[in-house]
C-alpha cells in the first residue's frame, strides 16, 4: 500500500533532540485526529526508539538519527527510526525485558515499551552498520458531530 503522506527528519544523536523528535512526529500525525491516548502512545514509542539510538547505537559518540513517518489510507502510521551505529548482536535478547547493554540506571524496557504502545514492532540490525526500528499504529476513526 502506498503512503498518502510522509516526512523524514535527520538529527544528531544528542539527548536534547529526543523531545524534538517526539514532538515532530506527534505534530505530523495530528492530521488523523488521534485521541490523546493514541498520540501519547506514539510519543512514548518514538522517545524510546530515539533514546535507544543515543544510548546504545552511538554509545559515547555522536551520529545521525533518521526518522521517517508515513501515513497510509487506512489510518495506519508507520514510524521508522534508524541509526548507523554499532548495531545489535542479538535482537531477541535485546528485546527481553530488563536486558540492557548500558548498565547503570537503564531498565532495559525500551523495546517492551515500544511493543506495548504500538500495534507492531520490527527490529532489524547489523553489527557495525546500525539498527532500524519500524513501528506501526492504527489511529481510530472517530465520528465527528456535525453542527446544524
Amino acid at each position: 500500500m502506498k503512503a498518502i503522506n510522509s516526512f523524514t527528519l535527520t538529527m544528531l544523536s544528542r539527548s536534547t533532540n529526543e523531545a524534538f523528535a517526539r514532538s515532530a512526529v506527534s505534530a505530523f500525525v495530528t492530521c488523523l485526529d488521534p485521541t490523546l491516548e493514541e498520540i501519547n502512545d506514539i510519543k512514548t514509542a518514538v522517545s524510546e526508539a530515539v533514546t535507544n539510538c543515543i544510548v546504545h547505537g552511538y554509545r559515547d559518540t555522536i551520529g545521525k538519527i533518521y526518522i521517517t513517518v508515513q501515513i497510509f489510507p487506512d489510518n495506519v502510521v508507520s514510524v521508522k527510526v534508524r541509526d548507523t551505529g554499532c548495531g545489535i548482536e542479538d535482537i531477541e535478547k535485546a528485546k527481553e525485558p530488563l536486558f540492557t547493554t548500558a548498565g547503570g540506571e537503564r531498565a532495559g524496557l525500551g523495546f517492551a515499551v515500544m511493543e506495548s504502545f504500538m500495534d507492531s514492532l520490527k527490529v532489524t540490525s547489523k553489527v557495525g552498520k546500525g539498527t532500524i526500528v519500524t513501528m506501526k499504529k492504527r489511529i481510530s476513526v472517530r465520528v465527528k458531530s456535525h453542527e446544524r
